[in-house]
């Protein structure tokens, strides 16, 4: 939610910008009186040298902030274990014995007509909501990338190198993601599928 909030002040920003100065060349375009005080004007040369300054202070603060906030580690409820592999993802819950599974995209001609083509999955990744979820991510054979959009998540899966994400889902839904990292011949076919369900579903699944 904080990205999509600092998304849209970005693009506010960027909107008035953009109307400001297209204004101005469009201005300039169709008047032909010339201002003799805009063609050497010490003041106005200061004005936008110093203003885009406070602009791009504007839109760093919340951004550095957001970054941040991305890398706080919690203390999380549950771990999940995340393996890259051509072309497919493994997932490994810690924290129970012998939960682990593949997870494969299912190929458009098997799919039916309620599944998301090209982004569903035989097995998908079940989270409770309300939960601090921790990932290790890492690959088995190439590089990949986790990469789910929806909860302000992404990491490289390196062979040999495990690295971590935390994220936190506030509500009941699917998640889609794929790999994000060119990682061979069926890269686009290896999608993420995350269901957040309440607490008591969880613990019957």
């Amino acid at each position: 939610e904080q990205l999509i909030f600092f998304h849209d002040h970005s693009m506010t920003i960027l909107i008035l910008i953009i109307t400001i100065v297209g204004y101005n060349l469009i201005s300039t375009y169709t008047n032909t009186n010339i201002d003799q005080h805009m063609l050497e004007s010490q003041p106005l040369e200061l004005f936008w040298t110093i203003v885009p300054s406070f602009i791009l202070v504007f839109i760093g603060l919340p951004s550095i902030r957001l970054l941040y906030l991305l890398d706080e580690v919690y203390q999380p409820s549950i771990t999940i274990k995340t393996i890259g592999h051509q072309w497919y993802w493994s997932y490994e819950y810690s924290d129970f014995l012998n939960l682990e599974f593949d997870s494969y995209m299912i190929p458009s001609n098997e799919s039916e007509n309620l599944n998301f083509r090209l982004l569903d999955v035989d097995n998908r990744t079940v989270i409770p909501f309300n939960t601090q979820v921790r990932t290790l991510i890492s690959a088995a054979d190439v590089l990949h990338s986790w990469t789910v959009p929806a909860l302000g998540v992404k990491a490289d899966a390196v062979p040999g190198r495990l690295n971590q994400v935390n994220f936190y889902s506030n509500r009941p839904g699917l998640f889609f993601g794929q790999c994000s990292e060119i990682c061979g011949a069926n890269h686009s076919f290896m999608p993420i599928s995350i269901e957040s369900v309440p607490p008591s579903i969880f613990i019957k699944w």
